[in-house]
């Protein structure tokens, strides 16, 4: 596997982005090809529930570029249910807008004919956080682009900065995760492959939909594992909201930081604070502000220039108590 380069967002970053602001802006305000750029609708999936970690900054990053490319937002928010995910679709095309965030978490044959219906009607489709790459194939030169991770590379980084955090060969090791979803299982499966190749014996075990729309459901769940097996060296995951959970399982546990290797995704309040504590190994970073701000750049970019679907990778790099202070200011601003 090619070694990935861990960058954050970074002063120059911010400026790079904010000049971009700053011209697109300046478009909306003199027209495009001499013509007044009228004010698009956008909606958009944004995935969890309003506010929470998973999803704050996302939404900060979609409000960010509809504010300055003149874009009226309407946020979905699904709990992270696949088939309100379908439903929320449904609603969107219903109301004819200029573009529609979509997540692939229902997976591409749920969206097959609603997206080729959506295309047929002269709606902009394009996709942010899980990826459905037959469609962004089919679609891509009507707009149809990709800001997020890549799931499984995602995964294996985070099982990589698991393994550097002390694990070796025989230890046993759990992956926490949906694996019951073809899409999200992608991410998991990263970690999975990462510690077994390193020789670890490791355990898959399922989030229920319980735990999946309430993640402090997974605090009794785990502990009783952990209760189970006390020889367990870790715990992977690439659900946002579990790891934030997991500093409160591990505590449950009577565990203290360092007994087990934890290694998660996002930046929560609470998972920050984990990774301060050190309960918290490493977390995949991918970058939520910029999957809410690229796909309605994308919408705009294609509706005024039409330009074909861009596939932006952003998930580059895993949060660790070795760096956490330095990113910490920019988390709680709400754009990591």
């Amino acid at each position: 596997m090619k070694k990935k380069v861990s960058i954050g967002i970074t002063p120059v970053l911010i400026v790079a982005l904010l000049t971009i602001l700053s011209v697109l802006g300046g478009c909306v305000q003199q027209g495009q090809g001499g013509k007044s750029a009228p004010q698009l609708t956008i909606y958009m999936q944004m995935g969890g529930n309003e506010g929470d970690p998973s999803t704050l900054a996302r939404t900060n990053g979609a409000r960010a570029a509809a504010e300055a490319l003149n874009i009226k937002l309407i946020a979905q928010y699904s709990g992270w249910q696949p088939e309100k995910m379908i439903a929320q679709f449904k609603e969107a095309v219903a109301a004819r807008p200029d573009g529609i965030v979509i997540m692939g978490h229902p997976g591409e044959g749920a969206f097959e004919a609603l997206v080729e219906d959506a295309v047929k009607k002269g709606i902009i489709i394009t996709s942010n956080n899980n990826p459905l790459p037959g469609l962004e194939k089919k679609y891509q030169p009507d707009g149809f682009g990709y800001a997020g991770a890549q799931l499984y590379s995602g995964g294996y980084l985070t099982g990589t900065a698991m393994l550097r955090a002390g694990l070796k060969a025989g230890d046993k090791a759990l992956v926490y995760d949906l694996w019951s979803q073809e899409g999200r299982s992608k991410s998991p499966q990263g970690i999975y492959d990462a510690l077994t190749e390193a020789g670890l014996i490791v355990e898959k075990m399922d989030i229920s939909p319980e735990v999946d729309a309430e993640a402090s459901a997974c605090v009794p769940v785990l502990t009783a594992y952990l209760q189970k097996n006390p020889g367990l060296k870790a715990i992977g995951t690439q659900h946002g909201n579990v790891t934030s959970q997991l500093m409160n399982v591990l505590k449950a546990a009577g565990k203290k930081p360092g007994d087990v290797v934890v290694g998660g995704i996002d930046l929560s309040p609470a998972t920050i604070e984990g990774i301060e504590k050190g309960y918290v190994s490493a977390s995949f970073d991918q970058v939520l502000y910029l999957q809410g701000f690229f796909p309605v750049q994308q919408i705009w970019l294609t509706k005024n220039y039409k330009i074909p679907g861009l596939h932006i990778d952003t998930g580059v790099g895993t949060v660790t108590p070795e760096n956490i202070s330095v990113l910490k200011p920019l988390i709680e601003e709400g754009v990591r």
